[in-house]
């Protein structure tokens, strides 16, 4: 397969920033991205974002702001119960004035379970918001056959990776994906995206659109520290955090729109 050296010059390439907080979605909003995914928990791949978040995000930002609808990390097998809880946070998110809402369920043969997610994608319409199907498509058996069902259930883009950990590796599929779905659904790389690869992502793949967290490491302000004790169930840095920072997302911005 040739190199797509397709771009978006006519229009810019856009960035999705995946927000872990309201102070990253402003950050976000800061650096130039056009849209947030905002979510809580990325080390579990991100989980549906609390109430507080969602209102205090929509208070501060005037680009469009949509939501990752997940009760849990893990699979993306979920129970009736975990349904409604899905339910529930994308009537939330619909009355709370979100832009659109980030979903994903399967069925457990690794094919989308078009009718539960169907039922969110109307709901969510039917007041408006988009819709992005997330990264549960990596997961799929078929992504071809997955992307033909996304887009017969209507969302407006699929996030992915190409099926494998990061975007860059799973650049040929992105590119393939892109090839085919012809302009019927638009295809969003992320996972690893950076200032460092994302002009090589989009020249190869020809995306219009790329999903970046752009995070950086701050450290706690904590003068008394107990070095003695972890709070989680893995060891990691009790005092410290990692945000979405203003520079990079404008970096990134800058190198997705850099042809030569």
């Amino acid at each position: 397969m040739n190199v797509n050296i397709q771009s978006a010059m006519g229009n810019p390439v856009s960035l999705e920033v995946c927000a872990n907080s309201v102070t990253s979605a402003v950050a976000a909003q800061a650096g130039g991205a056009t849209r947030v995914e905002l979510c809580e928990n990325l080390f579990e791949g991100g989980t549906t974002p609390s109430y507080g978040q969602i209102l205090m995000a929509r208070k501060l930002l005037h680009i469009k702001l949509y939501v990752l609808i997940r009760p849990r990390g893990g699979d993306f097998l979920y129970t009736e119960l975990e349904f409604n809880i899905m339910m529930a946070d994308i009537r939330y998110c619909i009355e709370a004035g979100c832009d659109g809402i980030v979903i994903g369920m399967l069925n457990e043969d690794g094919t989308i379970d078009k009718e539960r997610c169907a039922e969110m994608i109307n709901l969510a319409k039917q007041w408006g918001l988009g819709v992005t199907f997330h990264r549960a498509f990596d997961m799929c058996s078929d992504l071809f056959q997955a992307m033909e069902d996304i887009i017969e259930l209507g969302c407006e883009r699929i996030l992915t990776s190409g099926g494998k950990s990061t975007a860059m590796e799973g650049a040929y599929n992105i590119a393939r994906l892109i090839s085919k779905a012809a302009n019927r659904i638009r295809i969003m790389p992320g996972s690893g995206v950076s200032e460092a690869n994302v002009a090589d992502l989009v020249r190869f793949t020809g995306a219009t659109e790329v999903h970046s967290s752009a995070r950086v490491h701050i450290q706690s302000k904590m003068k008394y520290k107990n070095d003695h004790i972890i709070m989680g169930d893995t060891i990691g840095d009790e005092y410290s955090t990692d945000v979405t920072d203003a520079c990079r997302v404008k970096e990134i911005i800058k190198m997705a729109n850099t042809f030569e």
